[in-house]
């Protein structure tokens, strides 16, 4: 009977052991599906990211264009060149480029990709997100506006936040441009609420109109967004709850729809 029960417990340990590499194996899976989701999610933002290098720098060309237009037509018309105003157009053409480069950077830093976890400002990371996207924004006359009660340092991985924000940004800029809404505007808003550090992005597209209004969170999900691959907003969940210890969630307002991102200040 010893013998009996002594088996059965020998067996069961075996099974306990199979079973914890059994789940060990599915946990590994599980993560490896995660990042490959994330950096399909990272590359379909890709051809987004091209399309607003060309807005941010056609800007930026055109007035490197106008500043030597009136040199070249002067040499033309052998008038002789003002020092000053060579001066003056060497300066504009260092800022301009400057400005050119910074984007670049900001480009080449979100899809770097984040190696470890580093202190950065909240404020600071926003401003250069937004200039990643802000050309296409500016390109279809959206109003965007930051409003800012709480800059507070946080500690984790500043592209993933990054990645975040483009997504939701992306998905009301869309939404503002199918629906061809009048004045269009997002509002991004930073305040602190209790324990917890809110990021708000709000806008003026009417709304999402499913019920329930989670069910965007969902993989492969394609609300009214054309061309869409249906893993922006389950990726931002996904960063959120999962590496920053937060909180996403959307809700609508009387004219749009607004995201919340809760973030606990034991991660600042």
């Amino acid at each position: 009977m010893r013998q009996t029960r002594l088996d059965d417990f020998l067996q069961l340990e075996e099974y306990n052991k199979e079973l914890k590499e059994e789940i060990k194996k599915e946990v590994k899976k599980n993560r490896e599906k995660d990042k490959l989701l994330f950096q399909q999610n990272k590359m379909a933002a890709l051809g987004e990211m091209l399309g607003n290098i060309s807005h941010q720098w056609r800007q930026p060309l055109m007035e490197i264009s106008s500043l030597f237009l009136p040199i070249e037509a002067k040499l033309h018309m052998n008038i002789p060149l003002d020092e000053k105003e060579v001066l003056e157009n060497i300066n504009k053409l260092n800022d301009i480029t400057k400005y050119m480069s910074n984007t670049i950077d900001d480009f080449i830093n979100f899809f770097a990709g984040d190696k470890e976890k580093i202190e950065f400002k909240l404020l600071e990371q926003i401003n250069s997100t937004i200039n990643i996207i802000n050309g296409g924004i500016k390109a279809n006359n959206i109003k965007l506006d930051i409003i800012i009660k709480k800059n507070p340092t946080l500690i984790g991985y500043k592209n993933e936040y990054s990645q975040v924000l483009i997504n939701i940004i992306n998905n009301a800029k869309d939404i503002l441009i199918q629906r061809k809404i009048k004045d269009p505007y997002i509002k991004i808003s930073i305040y602190e609420e209790n324990e917890n550090i809110i990021t708000t992005i709000e806008d003026n597209g009417g709304g999402i109109k499913i019920e329930p209004l989670e069910k965007i969170f969902e993989p492969f999900f394609t609300y009214q967004k054309l061309n869409g691959s249906g893993l922006g907003l389950f990726m931002s969940k996904l960063i959120v709850e999962n590496n920053m210890n937060g909180k996403l969630s959307v809700d609508n307002l009387s004219l749009g729809a607004i995201f919340k991102i809760t973030i606990p200040h034991n991660q600042i």
